[in-house]
């Protein structure tokens, strides 16, 4: 009835697999208790099997007994973390990735130098609250749906629009919107040339919405450095190569990976931007709908840098069971690297 185009890469990176491996290992060392301050990577199937063999996942340090193990998520944690898991005495097994700490080390470095940092990533989430704990008085963060409204306001002025002040926005069905425009991060940064100030990325953002924000910013601030080399870590830009090369050639493409997810959900949106006729994210086989495959000859199957294997292998046979039982690998480059374990287990 229909074939399958499954992208490689795909699923685990190797800073998910060192720290994933640094629980387990942990527990096999150590025995329980095991605390995981946060999830350690962002997958609900890995967290509940990890729960399930014994490790406890905790939100803030405050619920680690004094004296405990604790392991920090892939993620990475701001300066205050360590500093208040010293004073309380906790065992630190750090399984923050080795990219995610280059990008702290990066941003320790420039802010001693005395840059402004723009930080491109997504407010709120672990990795971004991480870096920006570095240095949080140099450190100003914005999405890659930046817009400069300094821009717009200013051209809006010139030609004659109530709308520079921030305020009167107008809805698409053409009713005056009183809300206020959101207050511009960025606005007490210099637009001088000779200026310090350096971008940096979160690590699973989409390659090409960064690309684009840091030419909006470079139109702003002609100052602006980037990074010594890519934030944006190989296994973020393999994954979503694998999905650029099969989404033209299918009608629906699968991405296996959970909401919280960013580099999962990136993956949906780069499908959709590459030619898919439609794109969707399932934590797993039991969220599919056969109603998304109507008519549908080939189906493309990604899964991001935190998913298990198991969980592809499952909606691959999920799909065969409905006549896709052809299935082809694309596949445009092959990863071999690896990070050895946090020190306390090695």
């Amino acid at each position: 009835m229909g074939k399958v185009l499954l992208a490689s890469p795909r699923g685990y990176c190797a800073g998910v697999d060192r720290a994933v491996t640094a629980v387990q290992r942990a527990l096999e060392v150590y025995g329980q208790p095991i605390y995981v301050r946060k999830e350690i990577v962002h997958n609900k199937c890995v967290v509940r099997t990890l729960a399930d063999a014994g490790a406890i996942f905790v939100d803030e340090l405050s619920e680690v007994p004094a004296g405990s193990r604790v392991v920090f998520s892939a993620h990475g944690v701001a300066p205050s973390v360590y500093a208040e898991a010293e004073q309380r005495g906790l065992e630190v097994i750090d399984a923050t990735c080795p990219l995610v700490s280059k990008v702290h080390r990066e941003a320790r470095r420039y802010a001693n130098e005395g840059y402004d940092i723009i930080l491109i990533g997504h407010t709120g989430h672990e990795e971004v609250e991480g870096t920006l704990g570095v240095a949080p008085n140099k450190i100003h963060v914005i999405d890659t749906d930046w817009v400069d409204t300094s821009a717009l306001a200013a051209a809006e002025e010139e030609s004659g629009s109530d709308a520079a002040g921030g305020f009167g926005n107008t809805a698409d069905n053409g009713v005056q919107d009183d809300t206020p425009a959101a207050a511009d991060p960025l606005a007490g940064l210099s637009t001088d040339p000779d200026a310090l100030l350096i971008w940096l990325s979160q690590t699973t953002l989409s390659v090409d919405q960064t690309a684009a924000t840091v030419a909006r910013l470079q139109r702003r601030f002609p100052g602006l450095i980037s990074p010594p080399s890519d934030d944006i870590c190989f296994a973020t830009q393999n994954r979503q190569g694998a999905v650029k090369a099969m989404a033209p050639q299918c009608e629906v493409v699968v991405v296996v990976g959970s909401a919280n997810s960013s580099n999962s959900v990136r993956l949906r949106e780069v499908a959709l931007q590459s030619g898919a006729g439609a794109a969707y994210r399932v934590e797993g086989a039991h969220e599919l709908n056969p109603d998304w495959f109507a008519g549908a000859k080939t189906i493309g199957v990604t899964s991001g840098a935190s998913v298990p294997e198991v969980l592809v292998t499952e909606v691959l046979e999920w799909l065969a069971q409905r006549g896709f039982d052809e299935v082809q690998t694309v596949q445009t480059t092959q990863e071999t690297t690896s990070f050895a374990l946090p020190k306390p287990l090695r």
